[in-house]
């Protein structure tokens, strides 16, 4: 019997970290490339479920396991925050909790209160709102602790709302709550929620999400900073400065990351490709173009090359070492959400909810398939073996076998 449960619990923790999850925004180091493969064209019975959601919510889906976990806000100023857990095979819903801001709720219309995506470490949840309040569960739901940023730093707010997501780097939860007050980065403690560290910011309104990069050769690992300042790379265990890249950044788009370049959306000059080094030698700039632009959808690096989707819905491939052009494709736009990547296979989904799949081996890139959800969809999509997931303020969708 012991040995029995041994290799069952065994078995669980395996499943419950499984290297096809996606564990937070845009995945393994945010870098928004799946392990699988998702479909490459889409049929309505490609729809594996569809599940009713209890409110607004611009925050992508993870996985983790058999367990796909949501947010959402509902409520007349939003103050209700839900944290959903659903079955992966079924999108049933498995539990539900519901807790009650302690921050403000002011957003813009476009965005919401549960515009951060949550992370995972396999085995806890990070639940992460605009209000600036920090659940921590586990996978059943249980509370294990709760951080209400605006109580301990009542000025780190704005009247737009905060949309950036934790991430989790080399064991360390990574925040960023940067805005016009109090500004700031901090890593906390994944069990307990303490502050590790903590970094002032500069006082300017910042969106984007942190990104990890892992030194293939030492194995360290690094946070990168995007801000309108520049880039800035944090040693995640005591938050000091490796290197930094100057500005401008940008304040909404994310930095790209792939195996050996980072790709940083300049505001209003186009993008801007770096070589990373590693340690704490500062990348080298491989090339820039004002020909490129990531407006509100971040930059995904696979292989060889950078694709970048503009505002007007043009897609553009460019390559990493030289920055040459093969190719550009126009999407049906607009676009908020950013593209993800399985394999070869680039999906993006517009604002009027218009999932497409870009064959990007094609010597002009080709749009292979597309499946009209007739919904809003404002988040970036999710991949977890051979399946995405999406969702809108209503539902969230599983395509794939």
């Amino acid at each position: 019997m012991k040995r029995t449960s041994f290799l069952a619990a065994a078995l669980a923790l395996a499943a419950s970290s499984a290297p096809a999850d996606w564990l937070q925004f845009r995945g393994p180091n945010a870098s928004a490339r799946g392990t699988g493969q998702a479909p490459t064209s889409f049929q309505p019975s490609d729809i594996a479920w569809k599940s009713p959601l209890p409110g607004r919510g611009l925050s992508s889906p993870i996985i983790v396991g058999d367990k796909v976990f949501l947010t959402a806000a509902s409520g007349p100023a939003q103050e209700t925050l839900h944290v959903l857990c659903l079955d992966n095979a079924t999108g049933r819903k498995l539990w539900e909790r519901r807790f009650q801001a302690t921050g403000r709720t002011m957003c813009h219309e476009k965005t919401c209160v549960a515009a951060p995506t949550p992370a995972s470490d396999g085995s806890r949840l990070f639940a992460l709102f605009s209000s600036n309040d920090l659940f921590c569960l586990d996978l059943d739901g249980n509370l294990l602790w709760l951080r209400g940023f605006t109580l301990d730093y009542p000025n780190a707010s704005n009247s737009l709302g905060l949309a950036s997501s934790p991430l989790l780097a080399d064991g360390v939860l990574i925040t960023q709550i940067e805005n016009d007050g109090e500004s700031f980065t901090a890593g906390l403690n994944p069990a307990t929620g303490a502050n590790l560290w903590k970094l002032p910011r500069p006082k300017n309104a910042n969106w984007t999400s942190p990104t990890a990069w892992q030194d293939p050769a030492t194995g360290r690992s690094l946070v990168l900073i995007t801000a309108y300042e520049g880039v800035l790379a944090l040693d995640p265990h005591t938050g000091k400065e490796q290197w930094s890249l100057p500005k401008p950044g940008t304040t909404i788009t994310s930095g790209g990351i792939g195996d050996k370049h980072f790709a940083v959306p300049r505001s209003g000059k186009g993008l801007a490709v770096y070589s990373l080094v590693g340690g704490t030698t500062p990348p080298e700039l491989a090339w820039e173009s004002a020909q490129i632009n990531s407006d509100t959808a971040s930059p995904v690096l696979q292989g060889s090359r950078v694709y970048a989707l503009n505002g007007a819905g043009v897609l553009t491939c460019a390559d990493l070492a030289t920055g040459d052009r093969p190719w550009k494709l126009r999407l049906d736009g607009p676009f908020s959400g950013s593209p993800v990547m399985s394999a070869s296979t680039l999906y993006a989904v517009s604002e009027r909810g218009l999932l497409q799949a870009v064959d990007t081996t094609a010597p002009e890139g080709a749009l292979a398939s597309k499946l009209d959800l007739a919904a809003t969809i404002l988040c970036t999509p999710s991949l977890s073996g051979n399946s995405l997931y999406l969702r809108s303020d209503g539902f969230a969708w599983r395509l794939g076998k």
